[in-house]
């Protein structure tokens, strides 16, 4: 098959299966999908081939690295060579063993929360996600308060985003309310995108642009398909809301501190525990005799479950072993480890081209785990959609997987036709 119809087939069968499982589909409002779909392809190729716009990425993908940079100053003088740091008590044979994933990439989650929070303190990120809000409501057909929500999730995550349109939460629609939580699980955040990048920066080439570019086109995707499956009511109105009050700007730093710790903490915890749990599932596995002279793994039995899904995405098929196996594991346990086990793959066994599609099919928070985040997240927010929430959790976590290939599967497409 010619490797251009291989992702248009992939798109075709997305958006069938959409249609097909939609609880209304006299609703559906094909327009507008059809709107959010060629906005997606405008946004993905503007970024990744239009030199202005790919320039601008190019930049803010610089401003992140060298916040990174200056992380590492701050984790060199509290860890030492631990954090980065040259000055060693010790000969060193192998310098490439000494990164520390916890002490040197992490803490980049609490410099940036800091600074988020300044720059909500300095009405800055309001004034920006009231553009975005402004744009995705204007070309994307839907009302202020969704638009302000898609407008936020290009910087916050799944359950922060929501905190802006809080007063609305509970009268939103159920297909917008859906919408919101496909947003939550089809996309990340500016804070995690940078760990993203850090994790690949080695084997995956440009890759700052492209969960940066995967933080944008994921968004409407994730409108389209939900839409898709749960057609909107009534556009609900609403602007942005103040979710933060800050005494000075040290008041908004130490409270971005915080939180960031908080995080900081969090993942360092579920790192260890999923990958112990990989670890002991790969162990009862054992006991099962090997099939083809492999041994039967987690990874392995994923790779054969999500093999066609990562094949629709334009992956050859000698590859879809691999790929589905991240992508099953980025499903079942989280994209964290997964793009830990992405870095990990030898190079020879996945091209570029294949990295980058797995890239921003990877980069969301779509996993069983998140249910339970958004449930607590909104579902705080708004006590009387609790139940809302609960039923469209499956389903929500189905379309956030879908959004994130679709946008892995168009951009797959663009490098195949403008390389």
């Amino acid at each position: 098959m010619p490797a251009i119809f291989q992702p248009i087939l992939g798109l075709s069968v997305f958006l069938t299966l959409c249609f097909l499982f939609s609880e209304n589909k006299s609703q559906a409002r094909l327009v507008s999908v059809g709107k959010s779909l060629i906005l997606q392809f405008f946004l993905a190729l503007c970024i990744l081939k239009f030199p202005p716009v790919k320039g601008f990425f190019h930049w803010v993908g610089t401003g992140v690295s060298a916040l990174r940079d200056a992380t590492l100053q701050g984790t060199q003088f509290v860890f030492g060579y631990l954090g980065g740091g040259t000055n060693t008590p010790f000969d060193i044979s192998a310098p490439q063993n000494l990164f520390v994933f916890a002490l040197q990439a992490l803490p980049l989650v609490i410099v940036f929360s800091a600074i988020a929070m300044l720059l909500f303190h300095w009405n800055i990120l309001p004034l920006i996600v009231r553009g975005l809000s402004w744009f995705f409501k204007k070309t994307l057909d839907m009302g202020g308060a969704l638009g302000v929500c898609s407008g936020a999730k290009i910087i916050l995550g799944q359950t922060e985003a929501p905190l802006l349109i809080r007063p609305y939460l509970s009268k939103m629609s159920r297909g917008e309310l859906f919408t919101v939580m496909t947003l939550g699980l089809a996309t990340t955040s500016g804070t995690i995108l940078a760990i993203y990048a850090a994790i690949l920066e080695h084997t995956v080439p440009d890759v700052m642009t492209h969960v940066i570019t995967a933080s944008v086109i994921n968004i409407p995707a994730a409108i389209a398909i939900s839409r898709l499956l749960i057609p909107h009511g009534v556009a609900t109105e609403g602007d942005a809301i103040k979710p933060y009050e800050f005494n000075s700007s040290m008041d908004a730093i130490s409270k971005g501190t915080s939180d960031g710790l908080q995080m900081f903490l969090n993942i360092i915890a579920m790192l260890i525990v999923f990958i112990a749990l990989v670890s002991l599932a790969n162990k009862i596995l054992g006991f099962i005799p090997s099939w083809d002279n492999h041994p039967i793994t987690l990874q392995r039995l994923l790779g054969y479950i999500m093999a066609p899904v990562t094949w629709l995405m334009g992956i050859p098929w000698t590859e879809t072993l691999t790929t589905g196996s991240l992508l099953g594991i980025k499903t079942i346990l989280n994209e964290m480890f997964a793009f830990t086990e992405l870095a990990g793959v030898d190079q020879g066994a996945l091209p570029p081209t294949s990295r980058i599609i797995m890239t921003y099919a990877l980069c969301g928070f779509a996993n069983v785990s998140s249910i339970g985040i958004l449930i607590a997240g909104i579902g705080g927010i708004a006590p009387d959609r609790r139940q809302d929430i609960i039923a469209l959790g499956g389903k929500a976590l189905v379309a956030g997987t879908l959004a994130s290939c679709f946008s892995g599967t168009i951009v797959g497409l663009i490098l195949t036709l403008f390389n």
